[in-house]
């Protein structure tokens, strides 16, 4: 499994080009593309999302919370900006979701790469 972010779902969904794009469609084609609960969230956010594109999102495979997410997803966190980076709390419960699940995260947020030396991995 692949975990999809948000900024890289939207940039797939506008017909935009670009290395995550193309690992995105890669990822949807082997059925392998995923959701993190936040980036659900985030997409059904838009109001003028179109009906038939919300189908198609609700059909992904969710990745589940696991027992402590929200307490490790804190302490994260507080690591990150203790080290001063930015860790907005979206992008936090987003990296701490796939780290949970030992899968990778296709972005194309720059903010990541701080979670990286938690032991994110990330694509493309």
């Amino acid at each position: 499994m692949i975990a999809l972010d948000t900024s890289s779902l939207v940039h797939y969904l506008a017909g935009s080009e670009g290395r995550d794009v193309a690992a995105v469609d890669t990822a949807l084609v082997e059925s392998q593309g995923c959701l993190p609960p936040v980036v659900l969230s985030e997409l059904l956010s838009d109001p003028s999302l179109p009906k038939t594109v919300e189908k198609v999102l609700l059909q992904l495979p969710l990745l589940d919370l696991d027992p402590g997410h929200w307490e490790r997803a804190g302490r994260l966190r507080a690591r990150l900006l203790r080290r001063g980076h930015k860790a907005n709390l979206a992008d936090t419960l987003i990296a701490q979701c796939c780290l949970d699940h030992g899968v990778r995260l296709i972005t194309r947020d720059d903010d990541f790469r701080h979670f990286v030396a938690a032991g994110l991995g990330l694509l493309p």
